[in-house]
């Protein structure tokens, strides 16, 4: 049976703000799992395979923690617990997984605070924990990047996550250096004199302390589950040509590397991440920054990471530029992005905006572009990986399920099992697929949906995305009804 071509394809659930989900943070916790499942019901038919879910918005948790206290957009107040003996960040991944979609964890790392106002901030807040890491820059509270102590705590913040939950990957987004604010200094001054090395520039010194928390979460990551992805989502443009040869023919008012301190390039060409989202959030020609202009230029500067291609859904009918009126302006850019050589997949932000408002979008997205459903790329380990294949030895069909028993307990490195059915074994490839998951469970069994065909396909893949086993068997007809 050939593979199955690979593609990326996320979606951003944010809960700043409540933004996505859930829809209100005083709503009892059953109706938010009943808001959460729709949505990613809603994806999972629309043929997506990721979800990247807010965890942190700014020094906060939607996870019971020894680093941060509960969000507020989870509960209502921050510090307070959810109304449940239920983990709701344990409870989201295996919802997820049960769906057979991966689950990225997103984190904010700098951002203490989204306003000025710190009186509701609980008292296990870092603000009031640790008001010497904390930069007050405009409308809000920034941890400083330069501290030793911020390091070390995002580190531990980080390997929380990664050692109690099965996750798919950590993510960030494009906050590190706040976006510059007019005639306002961020003011680091005092940390830049103390650590600076001799001669090096306040640009190039941020650009390091960025770098040096980047490189160390790669090694706390991998140290801890090898199979765990490091993915970052940046603003979309590295450099404007104008300051840097090798930048892009943009002429956006901030940039990665000159503003944000975020020098991207670099972390892919030292292999510090697995995958790379640009933020293209601007129309196919955009005069100031096109996104057929962006995408080539990714393309051309990935250093062999997986390129994942952000796009901006929410300014459907909502932006000054008419090109978003165009209702086939989205499904433009997707075929574009395919046609490149470097750039596997597509996210989008945020998940309301094809979800609560833009539905006949997702339709046409459905129909003219995720037509079929397909897995998200796979990676290659950085240190060999062995993994004992799963063996079948029998299989049971009858009107509501199909049963497929091991031959032992299956090796907890194997994610899920993906089943297909056909009536002939050129069809396999055109059927539903069911995916069951399996991740760390130790399984001696498993169960689909009745797939009542001749044969069925099973793949099995493990947590590195790749297909480790491919089984065909024909259904005993015996048990078919």
């Amino acid at each position: 049976m050939p593979d199955i071509p690979r593609e990326f394809r996320g979606v951003w659930i944010a809960t700043v703000a409540n933004i996505d989900w859930p829809l209100s943070a005083t709503d009892p916790w059953e109706k938010q799992k009943l808001e959460f499942t729709r949505l990613l019901d809603y994806y999972k038919k629309n043929n997506f395979n990721a979800v990247i879910v807010q965890v942190r918005t700014a020094g906060d948790a939607f996870y019971p923690s020894n680093l941060a206290p509960w969000s507020k957009y989870l509960t209502g107040k921050q510090g307070r617990a959810p109304a449940t003996s239920e983990n709701p960040l344990t409870w989201m991944i295996k919802e997820t997984h049960d769906r057979g979609l991966e689950f990225h964890a997103w984190l904010n790392p700098y951002r203490a605070t989204m306003t000025l106002e710190t009186s509701e901030l609980s008292p296990e807040h870092d603000y009031n924990k640790h008001r010497n890491w904390m930069l007050k820059y405009g409308s809000k509270w920034y941890y400083d990047p330069a501290l030793p102590e911020v390091k070390a705590h995002l580190l531990a913040v980080i390997s929380e996550i990664v050692d109690n939950y099965d996750i798919d990957a950590i993510h960030f987004d494009d906050y590190f250096y706040p976006y510059r604010e007019p005639k306002l200094e961020f003011p680091d001054k005092a940390s830049y004199d103390r650590y600076k090395k001799p001669g090096q520039s306040r640009d190039d010194w941020r650009r390091q302390n960025v770098n040096d928390l980047i490189f160390a979460l790669n090694q706390t990551i991998k140290t801890r589950k090898p199979w765990v992805q490091f993915g970052i989502s940046p603003f979309g443009v590295w450099r404007n040509q104008s300051k840097d040869p090798k930048g892009s023919p943009t002429q956006a008012g901030q940039t990665n590397y000159d503003d944000l301190f975020a020098d991207v390039l670099l972390w892919m060409k030292n292999d510090w991440i697995d995958y790379l989202v640009p933020q293209l959030y601007w129309s196919m020609e955009h005069r100031l920054a096109s996104y057929r202009k962006l995408a080539d230029w990714w393309s051309n500067n990935s250093y062999g990471t997986n390129v994942y291609i952000g796009n901006g859904p929410y300014k459907i009918r909502d932006d000054s530029d008419a090109a978003w009126k165009n209702p086939a302006e989205l499904n433009t850019q997707i075929n574009y992005a395919r046609t490149l050589p470097q750039i596997h997949g597509n996210a989008f932000f945020s998940a309301k905006s094809l979800y609560v408002k833009n539905n006949d979008i997702a339709d046409l997205l459905r129909k003219e572009v995720y037509n079929e459903p397909t897995l998200p790329p796979s990676f290659e380990p950085k240190t060999p990986a062995v993994i004992e294949i799963p063996v079948v030895f029998d299989v049971k069909t009858n009107a509501q399920n199909t049963q497929i028993s091991l031959e032992k307990p299956v090796d907890p490195a194997i994610r899920y099992a993906m089943v297909q059915g056909g009536n002939d074994l050129t069809t396999l490839q055109d059927q539903t697929i069911h995916t069951a998951w399996v991740g760390g469970s130790r399984v001696r069994y498993l169960e689909v949906p009745s797939l009542n065909t001749d044969y069925l396909a099973i793949r099995w893949i493990d947590h590195y995305g790749r297909i480790v086993q491919t089984q065909v068997f024909q259904t005993p007809k015996t048990t078919r009804p």
